[in-house]
């Protein structure tokens, strides 16, 4: 990491970028060997925050029977208000642009807040049938919870609750063991449910971006469209109307590829990459047996080790290729 940075600044130097004096400072203050403690304090937060819910899920869970369902609801209302109390009384308020707290640690009590928003609807359904039967209620209540946090706090952690709250309203499952397994490879539907989510989340970003709403909520947005719309058309590639959907992963891989470079997001090029591939990979095998290749056959044999090879090397040249063009722009 430090010859990166070496390089990095001397290459800045070398384009005449920055002057001899301020490249002698720079060089002067990574000589100091600072070392910051941010992320480690953000780190042990967050840890903090996660091990104080789940603490109260396993109080919960061990003495359910000694303390009650009553006593325990309201001790779970008590402790979300407070957290709800202190983070409304030290917000700003909302902003239509990125508006933040004046101490970090009051994000992670906005996480903590809506968590226990969550478990305090789930428990109460799951003991008192307040939504009778309506089980999406249960779900759509704390996602509407989750998104107004997200938007009023300005949470990216709360937004991803809340998007993940409004996939499981919608039937969609978050754990990529059950997606593969028995969701939407065994289920038609769920694969289009998971394309139109993955698309409308793409149409909301393209329209929050024109009316400059939490436009840095973007990534966080795209990141889940691109997995939705990926993974349905690959899924939906093993179907009859294979070719309808291998134009639309096209189509979107482009458009993801492009905005990759354009927002710097690594993961996000990274993923387009790899899906875009797998999905190549199969509509190329698709139409080898559209064409019954059994003739060529053993050329496909021999040539899959040089194509693996040659897709490995292709992969490192556009990481390649990404960083450059990346770091090129920051330069400008």
């Amino acid at each position: 990491m430090a010859n990166f940075e070496e390089q990095a600044t001397q290459t800045l130097f070398d384009k005449n970028q920055i002057s001899e004096e301020q490249f002698e400072s720079i060089k002067a203050y990574r000589g100091l060997n600072l070392f910051s403690v941010h992320n480690e304090l953000k780190f042990l937060l967050y840890l903090s925050m996660l091990m104080f819910t789940s603490g109260i899920g396993i109080l919960i869970y061990q003495n359910i029977d000694t303390i009650g369902h009553t006593a325990i609801l309201g001790l779970l209302l008590l402790v979300t208000f407070i957290c709800f109390y202190f983070c409304f009384k030290n917000h700003p308020g909302f902003k239509k642009e990125e508006v933040s707290f004046p101490n970090p640690l009051y994000d992670y009590l906005v996480l903590t807040a809506v968590i226990l928003s969550c478990t305090f609807v789930g428990y109460l359904q799951f003991q008192y049938q307040t939504f009778a039967t309506h089980y999406g209620l249960a779900t759509l209540v704390p996602t509407i919870i989750s998104l107004f946090c997200a938007y009023y706090f300005d949470s990216k952690s709360v937004l991803s609750i809340g998007i993940t709250g409004m996939a499981a309203y919608l039937g969609l499952s978050v754990d990529p063991k059950h997606v593969f397994e028995n969701e939407m490879i065994d289920n038609t539907y769920l694969s289009y449910v998971g394309l139109a989510f993955g698309l409308t989340l793409l149409l909301w970003v393209l329209y929050a971006t024109k009316i400059n709403l939490k436009k840095h909520f973007n990534l966080v947005y795209l990141t889940f469209s691109l997995h939705l719309v990926s993974i349905a058309c690959i899924v939906n590639l093993f179907q009859d109307y294979w070719l309808a959907f291998g134009l639309v992963l096209g189509i979107t891989s482009y458009y993801f590829y492009n905005l990759s470079f354009q927002i710097r997001s690594i993961s996000q090029f990274i993923f387009t990459v790899l899906y875009g591939y797998i999905g190549m990979n199969i509509l190329f095998v698709r139409i080898l047996e559209s064409i019954h290749f059994e003739d060529l056959f053993s050329v496909f044999i021999f040539t899959t080790p040089f194509y693996f090879i040659g897709s490995i090397i292709g992969f490192i040249k556009l990481i390649k290729h990404f960083n450059k063009n990346t770091s090129d722009d920051s330069i400008r």
